[in-house]
């Protein structure tokens, strides 16, 4: 009989509605229709509760529970029709599922309050009331939201990033205009997210800035990507030689020497870079590109934080907490690429356009006519270049790759320099006088780098130029000595030769030997010619 009665009202409702939606000028759809059906079901369940069943219990003691139990069958019917037909995530979407979440909420609670005296608490009723799970429906459309969200942000990065081409030059910040784009359609879908009218954004809010960070980390990826690697431009080390007995004509000999490895060794360097290596302005951009989006992500996952806090979502301070780690991966990257692409910036300076300069100039021949000048003049532009181009927060670090390959490559000179050269024991004072103009040049009367970060990382270098200015017998000594301990032996036996670690230091053997290899004195060459057998220089 209730049952019967609360039909008839249902289809009385729906049909008024109806009725009045064909008559409406101003044409309403479905969606709204089904959230106005809502609140009417919701005034005839009250209106039901206060009205007839306390007149019904004396046929049913539970008549109000019967009665919601069959409105609640009876709208999610109609809802699952609609819902079956649902595609994208609309505002009309959301305010009939929140319609139909309130409805279902107002059911359940008179459902339970006619129920308080019943023996099972009305547990038998909320049995015959099987959840609309609106809540679900909305999670899923806003899933399926934030991943429509996430391909089309994935397709802008690599168009933007096809059209790329570094150019500092584009804009006054000197970073890439990818990034801008890529950032605006990242705080758009951010705006968005908290923009659509649900109850969950805290909840759901992982599921975007996890695919946000995603996608960046795909940009940063490929920013890094196709630069090279410190390994890229330093030239391989050559075979160990002794030095030989040198002639009268030994000027015209170093001369002509020097200019036959000069232009080979360009050869080589071009051959070793046929990949097409980056210019300088273009690295300098792609690390002013990453530091923006380091920058940038900050301020996207403090803003995130704030939305979260004036949402309307539950446990909003511990989520909010959580926040601190979005974009995590991203953050993470743009910091280990600023790295890698300043130490290639540098290595690429140094090893690569300054190589004519250095490797293929520095002591070649006279050290007294190859000296550090010209490679100090040509070092001073990029320099330049760098202070003006690179982001200020960034700008020491770059700088300060560039000294640290500057003092690698003038060890590689000096203990790895190949044939064209070789030095004296009165070489001492102009080897140590370049060097101080080279530790001047990144101090610049204290307008550079600050003299701790220059006395740290020149450390290796200081240590090792004393080696030139000792004695051949005592660094012979001091290699038989430093060999035996480190790789056993006895003073009887052959000597072990040390392998190449690139670890210089004035106690490893093997940077013992090869000043050793490029002292040009009779005692050291006959020492490695009876000890290793070494061949004379070509």
């Amino acid at each position: 009989m209730i049952q019967g009665c609360v039909l008839i009202l249902f289809k009385q409702i729906m049909e008024k509605l109806k009725s009045s939606k064909r008559s409406s000028k101003n044409q309403q759809n479905q969606c709204p229709f089904l959230s106005i059906l809502a609140q009417g079901v919701s005034t005839l369940a009250f209106s039901e509760k206060a009205i007839f069943s306390p007149l019904l219990k004396r046929w049913h003691p539970l008549a109000a529970g019967v009665a919601v139990a069959t409105l609640h069958s009876c709208y999610g019917n109609e809802l699952k029709q609609f819902v079956s037909g649902i595609g994208d995530l609309t505002p009309d979407i959301l305010q009939v599922l929140r319609a139909a979440d309130k409805l279902e909420k107002d059911l359940v609670q008179i459902a339970v309050e006619n129920s308080v005296d019943s023996e099972d608490g009305g547990k038998s009723i909320i049995r015959e009331m099987p959840p609309y799970e609106a809540e679900s429906v909305i999670s899923n459309l806003v899933k399926s939201w934030i991943t429509t969200r996430l391909d089309r942000l994935k397709e802008w990065v690599d168009r933007n990033l096809q059209q790329e081409v570094w150019d500092p030059q584009t804009n006054k910040e000197n970073f890439a205009p990818s990034a801008v784009e890529v950032l605006r359609i990242v705080d758009e879908a951010l705006e968005a997210f908290f923009l659509l009218p649900i109850s969950m954004h805290a909840v759901l809010l992982p599921d975007l800035t996890t695919g946000i960070d995603r996608c960046i980390l795909h940009y940063i990826s490929k920013a890094k990507s196709g630069c090279g690697s410190q390994s890229t431009f330093v030239p391989s080390m050559p075979v160990l030689t002794r030095c030989s007995t040198r002639s009268k004509f030994v000027g015209v000999f170093k001369r002509k020497e020097k200019c036959q490895i000069a232009q080979g060794r360009k050869s080589q360097v071009g051959t070793t870079n046929s990949n097409g290596s980056l210019g300088i302005s273009q690295l300098c951009c792609r690390i002013n590109t990453l530091q923006h989006f380091r920058i940038e992500l900050d301020v996207l996952a403090k803003r995130a934080t704030s939305h979260v806090r004036n949402s309307e979502s539950a446990h909003m301070d511990n989520i909010a907490d959580g926040m601190g780690k979005a974009f995590e991966l991203s953050t993470t990257a743009c910091v280990e690429g600023i790295k890698q692409l300043c130490e290639i910036t540098a290595y690429k300076i140094v090893f690569h356009d300054l190589s004519h300069v250095l490797w293929d100039g520095l002591y070649v021949g006279e050290v007294s006519s190859s000296r550090i000048e010209p490679f100090l003049q040509e070092l001073e532009q990029y320099l330049e270049v760098i202070s003006l181009t690179v982001h200020y927060r960034v700008r020491t670090r770059v700088i300060t790759e560039v000294m640290k390959a500057s003092f690698d490559g003038l060890l590689l000179v000096l203990l790895a320099g190949g044939p064209p050269r070789a030095f004296h024991l009165q070489d001492y004072e102009t080897i140590a006088d370049d060097f101080k103009s080279l530790c001047d040049l990144f101090w610049s009367n204290g307008d550079g780098l600050p003299a701790d970060l220059i006395q740290k990382f020149s450390t290796t270098v200081s240590a090792i130029l004393p080696l030139f200015h000792t004695d051949t017998d005592s660094l012979i000594e001091q290699f038989q000595y430093m060999t035996l301990e480190t790789y056993g032996g006895s003073a009887k036996s052959k000597l072990p030769l040390p392998p190449t670690t690139g670890q210089w230091n004035p106690t490893e053997p093997n940077t013992l030997l090869r000043v050793l290899c490029y002292r040009s004195d009779e005692t050291a060459a006959k020492f490695l010619k009876k000890t290793y057998n070494l061949p004379k220089k070509l």
